[in-house]
């Protein structure tokens, strides 16, 4: 494909994508977000493949990048991942606090 196929392609999924992700609902987009978490992996090991065979500079730039954005995008599933489920936890009970000091006086 030459590079202006390629370019078109991207830009029309960026725009797709942001579409799709705008007119979901702030309770539906963790949970979705979370379920995307293996999508992303497999993005990143595509990225790291691609990288690995890259032999022109630029390629290469892309890839590492591609590397880059994937991996930040795939922690930032988890760490958002993490921080549902902890809503979802139960209360943790505050350790009653004594007036008295440990050596008895």
């Amino acid at each position: 494909m030459d590079p202006v196929t390629l370019l078109t392609v991207v830009v029309l999924a960026v725009f797709v994508g942001f579409e799709v992700v705008s007119k979901v609902t702030s309770k539906l987009h963790t949970p979705l977000m979370s379920g995307a978490n293996a999508i992303h992996g497999i993005i990143l090991v595509g990225a790291i493949i691609v990288a690995g065979q890259a032999t022109d500079p630029w390629l290469l730039a892309v890839a590492l990048l591609a590397v880059v954005l994937a991996t930040a995008n795939l922690v930032g599933g988890f760490v958002v991942t993490d921080r549902m489920l902890e809503m979802f936890g139960g209360r943790k009970r505050a350790r009653p606090r004594t007036d008295a000091r440990e050596d008895g006086t």
